[in-house]
């Protein structure tokens, strides 16, 4: 227990320190913080259905991630929450590109159950012949 209550001293000195409200007030934080939106968005979307994937932007944001996840990396001071947030939207954005790949290229799109829905309780009755009704006659002299 002591062990925590000095850990927890110690992220408190921290934090009123001047380096912390600088970083905290820096772009090297507001930027991730504002990007976090992208990742958080394709995790929430994983839940919708794969119609309303748009590979060419799915396609898109991974390379857009990849070149800035590096570009964390590589500015100095290194900008590891920026990295993480890119790494996070990389690995979103491409459980959402296999999901558009398998719904558009793997048979997906014939199978859902929500087409399924809709055709069904859009789709008109096919008339059923009554008992009294009379057979519908084709004129075959006129093919002759």
């Amino acid at each position: 227990m002591a062990a925590i209550s000095a850990l927890g001293r110690k992220v408190m000195d921290y934090v009123k320190t001047k380096e912390f409200r600088d970083y905290v007030t820096s772009t090297h934080f507001w930027g991730p913080v504002a990007n976090w939106g992208l990742p958080m968005a394709a995790f929430r979307d994983m839940k919708a259905s794969p119609d309303i994937i748009s590979g060419r932007m799915t396609t898109a944001l991974i390379l857009y991630s990849m070149a800035f996840m590096r570009f964390a990396y590589r500015v100095q001071p290194r900008n590891l929450l920026l990295m993480a947030c890119h790494s996070a939207n990389v690995v979103a954005q491409s459980v959402q590109a296999s999901r558009f790949v398998v719904y558009h290229y793997g048979g997906g799109a014939g199978k859902t159950p929500a087409v399924a829905t809709v055709l069904a309780s859009t789709a008109t009755p096919t008339p059923t012949a009554a008992d009294n009704d009379t057979p519908f006659a084709t004129d075959t002299t006129a093919c002759d």
